[in-house]
């Protein structure tokens, strides 16, 4: 497998952590969202992915984009261990927990739409990143055990943690999430988790 990837990216590291959560070893080609006026805009990368968006995988012979149509993909292939509960109401919990994150919240504070905001760029995400932090705390209150559904890691998790790196870079107050921070710090002690974080990225620059 090829895994298109920058190591900032909060869609990138939702793949990265499954693929390190189901053991399986890929080969990482960075895109710099950033250099070249957006390396994922050269006509090269468009060919991989049209949406021009990281990441994409290039897995089984055939190259899949959108995060979680790819983690459910290594879901439907590689089943262990399971991201989606057996339990049809769990199973609803985590998927409308990954929704809310990957539809409700982190595409209003991404790259491109930040790009549009000029200067008020640093308020625009911190109002989008905590309006949609105080509904999923008060999901979480009811969907949590150690985790945000029950006690299983699941693809839930693998949206949450890179969305609250994104809340802490834009210096969004955590207190009033205690559930979300709670989550958030036992799912960073698991392998799968580090391995997979941006500053050990082969892109991640030195000073980072």
């Amino acid at each position: 497998p090829i895994l298109y990837s920058y190591f900032r990216s909060s869609c990138s590291w939702r793949v990265r952590i499954a693929l390190a959560l189901k053991g399986i070893a890929y080969d990482t080609v960075p895109v710099n969202l950033l250099k070249d006026g957006g390396q994922q805009f050269s006509a090269e990368f468009k060919a991989v992915n049209p949406m021009q968006q990281v990441p994409a995988l290039k897995i089984d012979g055939i190259t899949l984009s959108q995060s979680l149509a790819i983690i459910h993909y290594l879901e439907d292939t590689r089943p262990n261990p399971r991201l989606l509960p057996q339990d049809p109401k769990k199973r609803a919990q985590v998927r409308m927990i990954a929704d809310h994150i990957v539809s409700g919240i982190q595409p209003l504070q991404n790259l491109s739409i930040l790009k549009q905001m000029g200067e008020k760029k640093m308020e625009w995400a911190q109002n989008c990143i905590a309006s949609g932090f105080q509904a999923l705390e008060q999901i979480l209150q009811h969907t949590a055990g150690r985790y945000c559904v029950g006690d299983e890691v699941s693809m839930a998790d693998l949206c949450l943690v890179p969305q609250v790196a994104n809340a802490e870079r834009f210096k969004v107050d955590m207190g009033p999430y205690p559930t979300i921070t709670r989550i958030n710090k036992d799912l960073l002690e698991l392998e799968a988790f580090k391995v997979s974080h941006p500053s050990q990225q082969p892109d991640t620059p030195a000073d980072l």
